[in-house]
This record gives structure tokens, C-alpha cells and sequence, in this order.
């Protein structure tokens, strides 16, 4: 069975990153070494959410982040994604933003993706919140992505 991967737009927009210091080389760089040739032995989706945020006015590139993901097949937001944000943020585990990071969490546990592909490793692909992750996705009956990076994910997904 082919992982399904829910990515999220900072790896998306790393792809096109024009900063030079290290920390946005370096995403810029396994981004594309991912998405280039990683993101085929994965099922990848993406949600509206992710398309919005790319397609903001004030986003650079946006055009080309856009053109990146438009063959990428979306999720949906069934009526139950908002009262699954709404717990991430009544129990701490995502900030008050209810469009932000916890839309995408919600997103990828609601569909039982396998994994996040984010470079927020503040709120998301961040190790000390794995275990309030798991408690919080098991009282409410979700599946637990595993919340990574895209240099976490580069070789064959069973290796």
C-alpha cells in the first residue's frame, strides 16, 4: 500500500525560497530533492487550505507554487474538520489560528494520511508534541500522522 502524504504549503513554498541563509538552503534544497524525486512513491494530497495560503497576494511566487500543486488531488473539508480544530486549540496543542496549523493537522488525521510533510517544526513537525498529538487524536478516535520533514522522508517509503 503507497503512503498518503499530506503536505503542507511551507514545503511547497521552500521549493521556490530565494533566501540565502542556511536554514532556507537547506529546506529549499530537500524540498525540491523530495518533490522532484521523492513525492512519486507516495500518495499526495493537499487541501484548499494549502492552495489559499500559496495563492495570497503578499506570497512570493505564487504563480509557480500554484502550477506546482495543480495537478495535486485535494481533500475536502467535511463538517467535522471544524470541531476537530476547535479541540487542537481547546486543549492547547495548536495555536488559536483556527485556518492555520490546525487545519492542516486535522486535515491529514481526518483523511488517515500517514504522514505531514510540513517545515513548521515549531507547531507541527515538532518531537515535543508528539505525545500531546496522540493523546488528543486518540480521545477523539483519529488516526496519528506522523508529523516529518521532507529530508525525513527521502529514500524508498519501506526502507
Amino acid at each position: 500500500m503507497t503512503p498518503k502524504v499530506y503536505v503542507e504549503s511551507s514545503v511547497i513554498s521552500a521549493y521556490f525560497d530565494e533566501r540565502v541563509d542556511v536554514v532556507s538552503v537547506a529546506q529549499r534544497h530537500w524540498s525540491r530533492i523530495w518533490w522532484d524525486q521523492i513525492r512519486a512513491e507516495y500518495d499526495v494530497v493537499i487541501s484548499d487550505a494549502v492552495t489559499d495560503e500559496l495563492s495570497h497576494p503578499s506570497f512570493p511566487h505564487a504563480p509557480y507554487t500554484l502550477a506546482l500543486v495543480v495537478d495535486i488531488p485535494r481533500v475536502g473539508f467535511p463538517d467535522e474538520i471544524r470541531d476537530i480544530v476547535n479541540a487542537y486549540i481547546t486543549r492547547n496543542l495548536m495555536p488559536q489560528n483556527p485556518v492555520g496549523d490546525g487545519l492542516h493537522l486535522a486535515l491529514a488525521s481526518y483523511y488517515k494520511c500517514d504522514c505531514l510533510l510540513t517545515w513548521n517544526c515549531k507547531h507541527l513537525a515538532n518531537p515535543n508534541k508528539f505525545q500531546h498529538l496522540r493523546i488528543v487524536n486518540t480521545l477523539l478516535g483519529l488516526h496519528i500522522p506522523t508529523l516529518v520533514t521532507p529530508n525525513q522522508l527521502i529514500g524508498e517509503p519501506n526502507d
